[in-house]
């Protein structure tokens, strides 16, 4: 008996936790991986500019790439960056050897069978033909191409790179300029 009133608590306490747990509802902001950049296809970022502009930054990237798989791993999964692109970009993972079409600025890019590997026209365009990959590409709001920054970059290099396009100060200042008087993002 004195053992039924030490295990009938338990028992009750233990059924009482795990239901309230799977009773909580998962929202949004509980499945989306904190710290992460919120990748988006290019048609996804579309129709998110219509309702709100923000500049567009677009990871260009292949399958067999080396070099793009880490900067996925060490530069983009720093939480410190995934938030200042998240705040200040639509984030776009463009596959530079796609078949899909895509259709942007009201034209339609397709795949270009070539050679062992083909490329899609948009990779081109936005790489102003030079398909090197990992290329970070930022857009303007109005989807203009700002600059392609190609080859990999670690997160050091990466947050200067983010924060001169994001501030704006590509607008005013030489790159030379904004290296020197650069202050680091707070680490969170």
């Amino acid at each position: 008996m004195k053992k039924l009133f030490i295990v009938l608590p338990v028992l009750l306490i233990g059924a009482a936790v795990f239901s309230f747990k799977n009773a909580v509802p998962k929202t949004s902001a509980t499945t989306k991986a904190e710290g992460q950049i919120h990748w988006l296809t290019w048609e996804e970022a579309l129709a998110k500019s219509e309702v709100e502009q923000k500049k567009m930054l677009v990871d260009v990237y292949t399958d067999w790439c080396h070099w793009c798989k880490r900067m996925d791993k060490g530069t983009f999964q720093q939480a410190h960056i995934a938030k200042y692109v998240n705040e200040h970009f639509y984030p776009i993972k463009f596959n530079a050897e796609q078949k899909e079409n895509i259709v942007f600025k009201g034209k339609t890019y397709k795949y270009v069978s070539s050679g062992r590997r083909g490329y899609h026209e948009l990779a081109a365009e936005i790489l102003r033909g030079r398909l090197s990959y990992p290329t970070v590409v930022f857009l303007d709001e109005n989807m203009r191409v700002i600059q392609p920054v190609p080859g990999y970059k670690d997160p050091a290099q990466f947050e200067q790179i983010i924060t001169y396009f994001g501030r704006n100060e590509y607008l005013k200042t030489p790159w030379a300029s904004y290296q020197k008087s650069y202050q680091p993002l707070a680490k969170e």
